[in-house]
């Protein structure tokens, strides 16, 4: 599907700008065919973004840039609450 997810999440340090974060809302709005998945940038932090389906805050999205081969890393926690019916 062309999303890359590291293995080591602590890895950060590149600045995520405003036209990545539009280029990365539209592939993941493709991707799962969503049109509510929103991809907005976070308040004092220049490294990462917020994602929300709507208005529920859903992960963070980092940047890294190591070594010249930019990916893009995903983080979405899910509680053990959230699975209960």
């Amino acid at each position: 599907m062309g999303v890359r997810l590291r293995r080591d999440p602590q890895v950060r340090g590149a600045i995520l700008d405003v036209q990545e974060i539009k280029k990365i809302d539209a592939y993941l709005k493709r991707l799962f065919d969503n049109p509510k998945i929103r991809v907005v940038p976070r308040p004092k932090k220049d490294d990462s973004a917020e994602v929300y389906i709507g208005e529920e805050f859903i992960g963070v999205l980092f940047v890294d840039d190591e070594d010249d081969d930019k990916s893009y890393n995903f983080q979405m926690a899910i509680l053990e609450t959230d699975l209960e019916p």
